[in-house]
């Protein structure tokens, strides 16, 4: 308990946005490399693992492009792709942007909409009929030029958190964030800290904080119920980008992982400055 309520003073600190470095920058993991897809997973649904059903997941102008040439139509085969290495305490920071129009048969939801997976279970154990994966969704939205309609929701397939500390069991909550219309690149960053504190930043600025991921509630279906142990608390896990019917791309994925720094708070403390600080 002394450990979460010390995590929690360090990142409601940092109220403004967590700068990332230089690629060159020690401590920083390139996950998308901006050639190919080594060391990552695929998982569409209805499909076997590492089939990437008509080339939805591909490398286009040294971007990670998320498309549907290859459909005729949606079918609800929503797809995932997983890094496969696992972290518990990161900065994931994200370069992402809508394209194109939205695919024959998608759903009206999914419109200009995507999304980052975290503390996801493995690709590997997900059902072949799987739709989501049990994770803690950081949801991308564009703006549909009608409106509000922000970024960097929290979204969870199989999963709940602690907000004020109430169990939230809705599925998605907004955050607080602007509104980003057109084809525009935005900078979406996370800030997870293991089991205890998760942060989404859009464009510098903390959006949503939540606590305390855990197993729990619904939307999400053709799970292995053995993997479904609600109340669980969530420390660790892989992260996903989502295919849902509209075209993304990334032109970053990248991460600092922070693991190291978690069994001393002064360092801890003083990384997360650095990292907020960095221009």
């Amino acid at each position: 308990m002394q450990k979460i309520k010390l995590l929690m003073t360090l990142a409601l600190a940092l109220t403004s946005g967590i700068s990332t470095a230089q690629k060159s920058q020690k401590g920083w993991q390139q996950l998308f490399n901006g050639k190919d897809l080594k060391n990552w997973d695929i998982k569409i649904t209805g499909h076997q693992l590492n089939d990437n059903n008509g080339n939805t997941f591909s490398v286009k102008d040294g971007k990670l492009t998320v498309s549907y040439d290859g459909y005729k139509a949606f079918d609800e085969q929503y797809g995932h792709i997983f890094h496969k290495q696992k972290f518990s305490a990161y900065l994931l920071v994200m370069e992402y942007r809508f394209v194109g129009e939205q695919v024959k048969g998608g759903p009206g939801w999914a419109y200009r909409n995507s999304g980052a997976m975290i503390h996801s279970q493995s690709a590997k154990s997900m059902g072949v009929k799987q739709d989501f994966p049990i994770s803690i969704e950081v949801q991308l939205l564009g703006g549909d030029g009608k409106g509000k309609r922000t970024t960097s929701n929290l979204c969870t397939p199989g999963t709940n958190v602690v907000m004020k500390n109430q169990l939230i069991t809705a599925h998605c909550v907004n955050s607080n964030s602007k509104t980003y219309d057109n084809d525009i690149w935005v900078r979406a960053e996370v800030l997870v800290l293991g089991d205890s504190i998760v942060k989404h930043i859009v464009e510098k600025d903390t959006v949503l904080m939540y606590e305390k991921p855990q197993i729990g509630g619904g939307n999400v279906s053709n799970y292995d119920p053995a993997l479904k142990k609600d109340g669980q608390l969530l420390s660790e896990g892989y992260i996903a980008l989502q295919s849902e019917s509209h075209p993304i791309q990334y032109r970053k994925v990248e991460l600092f992982d922070l693991k190291p720094y978690m069994k001393d708070p002064r360092k801890l403390a003083a990384k997360l400055k650095e990292l907020q600080n960095r221009k």
